[in-house]
């Protein structure tokens, strides 16, 4: 089968410097999915989004560069041929991740994602009565 030269990857947190790919486990190997049909990338997307994941951008690639990245990274790949069987994403998603999901990256994390990591009200831009003032605005507009 002949690599199709460009294909549709799953990213999250695209254009940032905490910026992942999608990848599947299957047993102990991640594995690429690189999606020939465009449809079928996002189509995959919003089945992972219905599963509470965080929204991934589907974007453009060159085969070959996530074939050379696999190769450093030690990951597999699989082309999704376009018109194939509908993938479904696995029920069960990966707790720790090497980004986090709210685009901020920390050199010392180690530990996976934790949630209920909120900054203190001083390190916000905002007071919190200008906050609660937003807030209503953008309430009042619903």
């Amino acid at each position: 089968m002949i690599t199709p030269m460009r294909v549709f990857v799953l990213i999250f947190n695209a254009n940032t410097e905490n910026e992942g790919i999608h990848t599947i486990q299957v047993g102990d190997r991640n594995k690429i999915l690189m999606f020939e049909s465009q449809d079928d990338a996002i189509r995959f997307a919003l089945m992972l989004e219905a599963q509470d994941f965080p929204t991934p951008t589907v974007e453009t690639m060159d085969a070959e560069e996530i074939k050379e990245f696999c190769v450093s990274a030690d990951y597999d790949w699989e082309i999704i041929p376009e018109n194939s069987d509908l993938v479904i994403p696995p029920e069960i998603n990966v707790e720790e991740t090497d980004w986090q999901a709210d685009g901020q990256y920390d050199d010392n994390y180690e530990d996976g994602l934790d949630f209920d990591d909120v900054p203190p009200a001083e390190e916000t831009e905002f007071s919190a009565a200008e906050l609660e003032k937003i807030r209503r605005k953008l309430e009042g507009l619903l």
